[in-house]
C-alpha cells in the first residue's frame, strides 16, 4: 500500500466498525489521524496486526493468558493491552508504557496489513465522540474527502468495537466491553474476568461521553419507555424510542428497533443511532438490554452516549 508507506491515511472495514488507518510507525501519519478525528493526543490508539505471531514485535513480557486468548479469538473483536516495546511509539500509546493490539477479522483489513508488513494504528473512522461507522457510506458522511482512500468492504458484521482486555499487570480485566462477550473470555481462561470501571491505563472509547448521536439520549428500562415518551410528546419534545419491536409506543413516537438478542442489538446499535439523527429528534429514549453477552457492550455504548457532553462535541 503505497499510500500508507508514504504517510497517507485510509479508511477501511473491520468486522467491528470502519477504521481510520495509518502506518503505526509513521508518527506524522498517526498525528494526522488524530487531527482528522479531532481526537485528543493523549487518547491512545489500537494497533492492528496481520497475525498473532507479530505480538513480540510490539509487546514484551507477554503472559500465557495473552497467548491463550490470541489463539482462541484472533482474528476477531478482541484487543489486548500489554507492556509495549520500542516499536510502539508515544504517538500511538498516548505516552503510556502499554500498547493495545488486535488482529481484525476482515479480509480487506488483513490484506492491507499483509501488504504493509507492519501495524496499522486505526481508531473508528468518524469525528471524535460521535457514532462509529459500520458502512462505507457512514465514513463518507462523517469524513468526506479528509481521507486519502476509502475501501468499501460492505457492512460490518459485529457492529460495535472490540472488547479491550488489560493484561499489562496482574489479573486480566475488561477495560471496554465490546464485540467479544466476557463469558467467552472466562471460558478460555477458566476464571472470572471483571469489568474494571476505573483504571490508570487509558484505552480507546473509555471517556465518559462517547458514541453520541446529535440528539440527547436518556436511558430507560423497557417498561418505562411508553409513559416517558407520552409525557415528553405532550411537552412538545421530538422524542423517539430505541428498543425492541414488542414495546408498545404512543402514536407519533417513532421506534428505532433493536433486536432482543444481544448480538443483533450490538450489530444494529450504531445504525439505529444514526437513523435517530436523520429523524431530527430532540431526545432518544434508549431501552437498556440485559447485561449478558454482547448486551454488556450495548449498555456501555448507550451509557456513554447518554453522558453529559464535553464542550465542542
Amino acid at each position: 500500500m503505497e499510500i500508507l508507506r508514504h504517510g497517507g491515511v485510509i479508511a477501511l472495514p473491520t468486522e467491528t466498525v470502519y477504521g481510520l488507518a495509518a502506518n503505526a510507525e509513521d508518527e506524522l501519519a498517526v498525528r494526522r489521524v488524530f487531527a482528522i478525528k479531532g481526537r485528543p493526543a493523549t487518547h491512545p490508539l489500537i494497533v492492528h496486526l496481520p497475525q498473532a505471531e507479530a505480538l513480540p514485535d510490539w509487546a514484551q513480557a507477554i503472559p500465557p493468558e495473552a497467548w491463550a486468548l490470541a489463539a482462541a479469538f484472533w482474528p476477531g473483536p478482541l484487543t489486548l493491552v500489554l507492556r509495549r516495546t520500542a516499536r510502539a511509539t508515544d504517538a500511538v500509546t498516548g505516552g503510556q508504557d502499554t500498547v493495545a493490539l488486535r488482529v481484525p477479522q476482515h479480509p480487506v483489513a488483513l490484506a492491507v496489513l499483509s501488504a504493509l508488513g507492519g501495524g496499522l494504528a486505526a481508531p473508528s473512522a468518524n469525528r471524535f465522540g460521535r457514532v462509529s461507522p459500520t458502512t462505507a457510506g457512514h465514513v463518507r458522511e462523517d469524513l468526506g474527502d479528509d481521507v486519502d482512500l476509502l475501501l468499501d468492504g460492505g457492512p460490518c458484521t459485529v457492529g460495535v468495537e472490540s472488547t479491550i482486555v488489560d493484561l499489562s499487570a496482574g489479573e486480566p480485566a475488561i477495560l471496554r466491553p465490546g464485540g467479544l462477550a466476557a463469558e467467552e473470555l472466562e471460558r478460555v481462561l477458566g476464571r472470572p474476568v471483571p469489568v474494571r470501571t476505573a483504571s490508570s491505563v487509558r484505552v480507546s472509547g473509555s471517556l465518559a461521553s462517547h458514541y453520541a448521536p446529535r440528539a440527547g439520549v436518556t436511558l430507560v428500562e423497557p417498561p418505562e419507555a411508553s409513559a416517558r415518551a407520552q409525557a415528553l410528546l405532550g411537552q412538545g419534545v421530538r422524542v423517539g424510542v430505541l428498543g425492541p419491536a414488542t414495546l408498545a409506543l404512543p402514536p407519533g413516537v417513532p421506534r428505532f428497533e433493536l433486536p432482543e438478542d444481544p448480538a443483533g442489538a450490538a450489530h444494529d446499535l450504531y445504525l439505529r443511532l444514526r437513523e435517530a439523527d436523520l429523524a431530527g429528534l430532540d431526545l432518544l429514549l434508549a431501552c437498556l438490554p440485559p447485561a449478558q453477552g454482547l448486551g454488556l457492550a450495548v449498555r456501555d455504548r448507550l451509557a456513554r452516549a447518554a453522558a453529559p457532553r464535553t464542550p465542542g462535541t
